[in-house]
């Protein structure tokens, strides 16, 4: 990806263009982007499947109910640990009206994943405007595959940000850098929130914020593995998988009331769980009892070259020993 340095300025002038007409609306997306602070945990949804490899809709739903017993925040999919790129547009059509429609009149938030696999800009045009029409509280983008220049990057989320007056996520990534980040906050009025995977998350998070003044608000990836951290240099939410989201949003309610030892010692008990069974197993939601017994997930084909080995799992039994030998005290879910 080459920098914002390297634009022409007609180049420049042009992509701001296509962010005009946005801007020229500021008071609506400020009435709608002022609904509701989206912060705190955040996770990224399953997407449950049969035997026979069909979505289950119902195990969709049962995250939202579970998050909303574990006064989780918010819930987004579908994303990466979702298997997005295996999902058809029907399923998750289908699968974004039963997500709302489960967390209607609760307090989780929403996120829909409006990202398309060929960078279909119409596909996922349809997906953003479902999401508003819908009630979604905001929309996330994972960057388009084949459009890797900061220019190309830019232009399209201008584009986006046109779609829909919701509050627009963009999911960072490899080389995506902080002056386009930057520009796109310019240019694009819905654009105020930022899941970034990129670089080194924790040392980018300053920069981010010192040159947007503070507003644009920074919520964290990869296996949210160093929580207290990230709330002590200002991230405002947190993306991990869904399996213990209830003992994230107690750390993360915790460390906001004040309550920073509480906090420490409940991400404390997340790790050693972790060391015990992965969080991505989902045997650990079939555990809970939010999925049937014999559920598996829609996984995404690996990209070439990626390590496929994984850990042993355990089987339901052996992690909900584990549960109740150690976390069933703190679980509110």
């Amino acid at each position: 990806m080459i920098g914002l340095s390297g634009f022409d300025r007609r180049q420049f002038l042009g992509a701001l263009s296509l962010g005009a007409a946005a801007i020229a609306l500021p008071q609506l997306v400020q009435a709608q982007t002022a609904g509701r602070r989206l912060a705190g945990v955040f996770p990224i949804g399953f997407t449950p499947v049969n035997a026979q490899n069909q979505v289950d809709y119902d195990g969709l739903a049962a995250q939202v109910q579970f998050c909303r017993r574990g006064g989780v925040h918010g819930l987004a999919w579908p994303q990466i640990a979702s298997g997005w790129t295996a999902l058809s547009e029907e399923e998750r059509m289908h699968g974004a009206e039963t997500l709302l429609s489960a967390a209607r009149g609760g307090s989780t938030a929403i996120v829909i994943g409006v990202q398309s696999r060929t960078a279909d800009f119409e596909e996922t045009e349809r997906y953003a405007r479902q999401a508003e029409k819908l009630g979604a509280d905001a929309i996330i983008c994972i960057a388009p595959p084949g459009k890797s220049s900061a220019p190309e990057l830019l232009s399209y989320y201008q584009r986006l940000g046109k779609v829909t007056s919701l509050p627009l996520f963009a999911q960072t990534g490899g080389d995506f850098s902080i002056d386009l980040m930057v520009e796109m906050f310019n240019t694009i009025p819905t654009f105020r929130y930022v899941k970034d995977e990129a670089g080194d998350p924790l040392e980018r998070v300053a920069e981010i914020r010192r040159r947007t003044n503070d507003q644009l608000q920074c919520f964290s990836g990869k296996g949210v593995t160093t929580m207290i951290t990230e709330m002590e240099r200002g991230f405002i939410g947190h993306c991990p998988f869904v399996s213990l989201a209830d003992l994230y949003a107690s750390a993360y309610d915790s460390y906001h009331a004040g309550k920073v030892r509480d906090a420490f010692d409940q991400f404390g008990r997340i790790e050693a769980a972790s060391s015990m069974f992965p969080q991505s197993d989902v045997d650990v939601l079939i555990a809970r009892r939010v999925f049937r017994s014999g559920t598996t997930t829609r996984v995404a084909p690996p990209a070439p070259g990626a390590d496929t080995m994984h850990r042993k799992t355990m089987s339901p039994e052996e992690i909900s020993h584990h549960l109740d030998t150690y976390l069933r005290p703190y679980l509110r879910a």
